[in-house]
């Protein structure tokens, strides 16, 4: 730990936890935390953490923060492009949700679905809507406050509404084999629109993988087409 001007320039942090769930890719996770509350995730202590008495009394939350980290990103730009804004505008990282920032810290709000007792894992927390990569370290949980921490006179930037929203179209026999359940998890991460705000054009075909499935599609003006659906 090194200290500048009586500061610290840097301060060391524990994984306490690791999210697993069906996004093995960072292509197509939801850009923000609840745009997909199908999506399950389970936070797994790591073995120094998975002392049950720490966990006393978070099944009273309806909803969760996560502080967690960047894992798969490497440096940061004073810059970066919106997918909102079309990608090709620029605007100040701290102005934005960019994963490429700084220190690579990233804070979603989750809801809290269950807390399971395992054998082998010890208290696994499942909680969905969360908008992170399977493998991404948790530095910290904390509890989502509604008095504080929803503020109803705040404004939003340029991320003003959900209208950018796909309609989602499968093609005949792509969701032979898939239970309601993935259909309805998958239906809300296409929607989302995961392709490069900056690459988009109705010709091309985009591979999207989630659940050991890989999913092809293309976006022809608000619609996308799902044109087929394989294992892995």
């Amino acid at each position: 730990m090194n200290v500048v001007n009586g500061l610290y320039s840097y301060y060391e942090m524990k994984v306490i936890a690791v999210a697993h769930n069906g996004f093995t890719q960072k292509f197509g996770i939801p850009r923000q935390s609840g745009c997909a509350p199908s999506v399950l995730t389970r936070i797994v202590f790591e073995p120094e953490y998975r002392i049950q008495e720490a966990l006393r009394g978070i099944e009273q939350w309806s909803h969760l923060w996560l502080i967690w980290g960047f894992s798969e990103n490497e440096g940061w730009s004073p810059t970066v492009r919106p997918p909102r804004l079309g990608g090709n505008t620029h605007i100040g990282v701290f102005a934005t949700r960019s994963p490429f920032r700084p220190n690579g810290l990233g804070l979603s709000s989750v809801k809290l679905e269950r807390v399971e007792k395992t054998q082998d894992e010890g208290c696994v927390l499942v909680v969905s809507g969360a908008d992170l990569m399977d493998g991404t370290p948790i530095f910290d949980i904390k509890p989502y406050l509604p008095y504080t921490d929803i503020h109803a006179d705040a404004t939003s930037g340029f991320a003003v509404d959900d209208s950018y929203k796909l309609k989602v179209v499968w093609a005949k026999g792509t969701k032979k084999g898939l239970s309601p359940a993935l259909v309805k998890e998958l239906t809300e991460i296409l929607c989302e629109d995961p392709r490069p705000a900056y690459k988009q054009d109705g010709e091309t075909e985009y591979g999207l993988s989630y659940g050991g499935y890989n999913i092809i599609f293309s976006v022809t003006d608000k619609t996308l087409q799902v044109h087929s659906v394989t294992r892995l």
